[in-house]
């Protein structure tokens, strides 16, 4: 894609200037700015997606976060999303993405981020990783990440709709290649960046959001190297077309399928302050079951 001609493009720890989001980037991380009442939006620009595989690191490659991002886009666009989809992205190419996201987005009512890829956190800021950023100390990570409250300013000046932020990153340090080990001695990779500071850091919700991690602040999140997708993916995937399930009901059954099948190595969790009902599909009556 074209690179971004404003001189400030360069710095992708800066994202937003005016209406235009600047950058973004990686843990399961939802959020919903809910209005009263279900949603039953099906066709056209009502329901939008930005959804981003980043996989290719240079330094510890993933193996879940394309399959993750494909399995996730043709789910949604089944729910009615329009599909932004970019896999493997750079910093430009997210940048890129992220302001035609914000372009179309306040057109729609129902706005969706996906990210599955490396994240880390730095004095409590949560930053996410495209794969061509080359990461040696914590100024870099600030330049060349995104930094995630940035993201929950913007979307809190969005007083109408539902906005998501779907974040399946915190996975293992690209720069410290020793892989973690589950209870039965199972090896495998996760998605957060930097031994000094596992996992992410908690994050608060603005009011009328919900925020979901595909596992507990501080914690990592599992990159499975058995299956096609993320352990979180996979069940976020067996339950989002689940017809009338409001939203909050989906991400405990989440948390209890994730937490059963990592022998609780990985527990998802979620803060809200919702102020309405919200479910991806509505039951035969058009409504939340709930």
């Amino acid at each position: 894609m074209r690179c971004p001609q404003d001189p400030d493009d360069a710095r992708v720890g800066s994202w937003f200037r005016g209406p235009v989001i600047r950058a973004c980037a990686g843990v399961f991380f939802c959020v919903v700015s809910a209005l009263a009442g279900a949603y039953d939006l099906v066709s056209g620009e009502n329901r939008i997606a930005l959804v981003i595989g980043n996989a290719s690191y240079r330094s510890a490659p993933l193996r879940n976060p394309v399959n993750d991002a494909r399995a996730v886009a043709v789910a949604l666009k089944a729910l009615g999303f329009q599909i932004i989809l970019r896999e493997n992205a750079t910093q430009h190419e997210m940048l890129d993405a992220l302001r035609e996201f914000s372009q179309r987005a306040s057109k729609s009512q129902v706005r969706l981020l996906f990210y599955a890829g490396h994240g880390v956190q730095i004095k409590g800021r949560n930053y996410l990783m495209p794969v061509d950023a080359e990461v040696q100390t914590e100024d870099d990570i600030a330049q060349k990440g995104a930094d995630v409250t940035e993201l929950l300013e913007r979307l809190a000046t969005l007083a109408d709709g539902v906005n998501l932020i779907v974040l399946d990153a915190c996975r293992t340090n690209p720069f410290s290649l020793v892989p973690a080990q589950l209870a039965d001695s199972r090896r495998f990779r996760t998605r957060g960046l930097g031994p000094q500071t596992t996992g992410l850091a908690p994050v608060q919700a603005p009011s009328g959001t919900l925020i979901a991690f595909s596992t507990a602040p501080g914690s990592v999140a599992i990159d499975n190297p058995l299956q096609k997708n993320s352990v979180y993916t996979k069940h976020l995937l067996a339950n989002l077309r689940t017809p009338g399930l409001p939203i909050e009901r989906l991400f405990k059954q989440v948390r209890v399928a994730v937490a059963q099948e990592t022998q609780q190595q990985q527990v998802p969790w979620e803060t809200s302050s919702l102020m309405g009902e919200f479910c991806f599909r509505a039951d035969a009556t058009g409504k939340c079951s709930g």
